[in-house]
This record gives C-alpha cells, sequence and structure tokens, in this order.
C-alpha cells in the first residue's frame, strides 16, 4: 500500500490574461533512516523500505509507520514536482526549468 499526499496549487502570475499554470506536487515518504544503534555509538538501520501510515489521514495515527514504528520524519522525503501551462487553446504542456513550454521531446 502507497501513501501518497498530493499538492495541487493554482498560479496565474499575471503573465497573461489567457496563460495559466498549475503545479502538482507528489510526496512520497521512502526507507527509514533512523538509526537504532546511535546511544551505543553505532549505526543501525531496521531496513522498513517504505512509509506506510498506521491510520487514517488527519489523525496522530497517520504519522506513525506501520511496518516499523518510527515518526513519519525519519523516513527519507522524496518531492515529485510537475508544472503544467495551459494555453488559449486549452491544451496543456509542461513547463521546463528553463521557462519555455514546449510540446516535444526536445529539451534545452
Amino acid at each position: 500500500m502507497k501513501k501518497r499526499q498530493v499538492v495541487v496549487k493554482q498560479d496565474s502570475s499575471g503573465r497573461s490574461s489567457s496563460t495559466s499554470s498549475s503545479m502538482v506536487r507528489t510526496v512520497r515518504y521512502g526507507e527509514c533512516q533512523k538509526n537504532h544503534a546511535a546511544n551505543l555509538g553505532g549505526y543501525a538501520v531496521d531496513g522498513c523500505r517504505e512509509f506506510m501510515a498506521s491510520g487514517e489521514e488527519g489523525t496522530t495515527e497517520a504519522l506513525t509507520c506501520a511496518a516499523c514504528g518510527c515518526h513519519r520524519n525519519f523516513h527519507r522525503r522524496e518531492v515529485e514536482t510537475e508544472v503544467v501551462c495551459k494555453l488559449d487553446g486549452g491544451k496543456a504542456y509542461p513547463i521546463h526549468d528553463c521557462g519555455f513550454v514546449y510540446s516535444w521531446s526536445v529539451c534545452c
């Protein structure tokens, strides 16, 4: 079971009245990085590969991993961001890091 948090942000920053862009950010929590042997001066992780929430979203149990029992902050956070720009025709095109809108696979 993969638990994902998706945040959608609308941004129409006045570039043009007919252009709007949106940013979709997907957050995923990977392997646990808690050092269980820190008090002994060593380094040992439990091997938990992915965060799985213990409870429903919005509860305190949602911040505890069902597999290893650690808090979500001990798991590696992976953020994937996609920016989509909508033009006059209603078609959506990704925006490259350089700021140019393109509809083909050629990149700067």
